[in-house]
């Protein structure tokens, strides 16, 4: 990379920016918050230029400067709606979030962008968009008050460190390339998610707002995957998926995402939702069964593992959180039931001779993997973005699950905060659901950015 140590030095005011917009608060943080989305911006800025695809270069052009034009109006745009109808962000972001059109940058092309081919899925261009208009929006919010609302210290203080170690380990990283592309695509603009999102308005049809928007989007995956499973035809895919649906006897879909178990995980969000509805009682039963017919459909011709063990988790803590006591008594036998049935059949498996990594669809490898490199690198980890390097050197195996790459890339003391901070949003969720009977959706639709991960 031709510009590692001024990537390096940006990473280093997206760490100091990441703290200040997180940790402002009331009157006096007006200029902390202010201070740190001008960093976060300029991180960004810099990050792209340091990558060298040339995009940034394109701007003084006639069709570069037309098209910067046209995106900073639009951004201007959506920030005067959110600038008076702030309630409007968090909405906004449960659509966005999961959307990534077929778009790529190109700085050959006139207008900077085309239309990506081969199956594949582009940038998170629509959430993106969201997050600027709402920094912006934010700042402007903050100009004319004066006071911001402050986060609270059980969520801003572990996040914050969270996010200045990731920011910073890009100083010992291996790959530096893949770690600032990591920081500017990804790191940086949730930052900006949770501190734009943790300050907008949340009044009494936000959670119904949010709830429909979840089972809309879950059933439109869900009916896009249908009609896939029955013509064959992917829009999007990776090179794996389509080798994969060639020699097996069964078909993955992929919906509107790339991968299966992506597409899984959000169907599985909508059938939460709508779970938790028919549990509370607050929608008519036979609709919300309806739907719960077609999203599990869909998310049945995913084939996707993970996403069916969260389905299951998710439903016995819903029984849990919502049954008597009879109820969770048989959640626990139900519980129990399925652990033993899954040891079960790992020990059948592995009697007619078949290793526990093939079972597990070479999860257990990858573990193994990630702990020998947390072995090796306890105390300040190996630097964002960098495991799949160091994998590599530990007998050429593949890269590690996506949790244990987080604790041995940024070693693990920030690796505790970014997990309390997860758990702290949630607990945060459920505390305001449990003093506002109207908010019943809120932990589990604001925590969606976290669940659903984006690859």
């Amino acid at each position: 990379m031709e510009h590692a140590d001024t990537a390096q030095l940006a990473a280093l005011g997206g760490a100091l920016g990441a703290v200040l917009v997180l940790l402002a608060g009331g009157r006096t943080g007006r200029a902390a918050l202010l201070a740190g989305l001008v960093l976060l911006a300029a991180t960004e800025l810099v990050l792209a230029w340091a990558l060298g695809d040339g995009v940034l270069n394109r701007v003084d052009s006639p069709s570069g400067a037309a098209a910067l034009l046209v995106g900073v109006a639009a951004v201007a745009g959506a920030a005067a709606i959110l600038v008076r109808r702030p309630a409007f962000l968090p909405v906004a972001v449960l659509v966005a979030a999961p959307l990534r059109p077929p778009i790529s940058f190109d700085s050959s092309s006139t207008f900077l962008i085309q239309i990506a081919n081969d199956g594949r899925l582009g940038r998170l261009l629509p959430l993106y968009f969201v997050l600027a208009a709402a920094a912006v929006a934010l700042g402007w919010r903050t100009l004319r008050s004066g006071e911001v609302r402050a986060l609270p210290r059980t969520v801003a203080l572990p996040a914050a460190a969270f996010f200045a170690f990731a920011c910073c380990s890009l100083l010992w990283a291996d790959d530096v390339e893949a770690g600032t592309n990591l920081l500017l695509f990804f790191t940086l603009p949730f930052v900006t998610l949770l501190a734009t999102v943790a300050r907008a308005e949340f009044p009494d049809w936000a959670p119904r707002a949010l709830a429909a928007a979840a089972i809309a989007l879950a059933s439109l995956f869900a009916v896009v995957g249908l009609w896939q499973a029955a013509t064959h035809k992917l829009f999007f895919y990776a090179p794996n998926l389509a080798a994969s649906n060639a020699n097996t006897e069964y078909f993955r879909v992929t919906s509107l995402f790339g991968d299966p178990s992506l597409y899984g995980r959000h169907v599985v969000l909508g059938i939460g939702v709508a779970l938790t509805l028919l549990a509370t009682r607050r929608w008519r039963t036979w609709p919300l069964i309806a739907l719960l017919a077609l999203m599990w459909a869909g998310l049945f011709f995913s084939y996707s593992q993970s996403s069916m063990i969260a389905l299951l988790v998710m439903t016995l803590a819903l029984a849990l959180a919502t049954g008597d006591r009879r109820l969770r008594l048989a959640v626990a036998v139900l519980a129990a039931g399925a652990l033993l049935a899954g040891c079960a059949y790992v020990a059948v498996q592995v009697a007619d001779g078949k290793s526990l990594n093939r079972i597990t669809s070479d999860r257990t490898e990858r573990v193994q993997d990630a702990t020998r490199v947390i072995e090796k690198h306890p105390i300040v980890g190996v630097g964002i973005a960098t495991l799949l390097r160091w994998a590599g050197r530990l007998e050429g195996r593949s890269a590690p699950s996506a949790t244990l790459e987080r604790i041995a890339r940024a070693a693990l003391g920030p690796s505790i905060c970014g997990i309390w901070t997860s758990f702290r949003i949630t607990s945060q969720s459920c505390a305001s659901q449990a003093r506002t009977a109207s908010r019943p959706f809120s932990t589990m639709v604001g925590s969606t950015p976290i669940w659903a991960r984006k690859k």
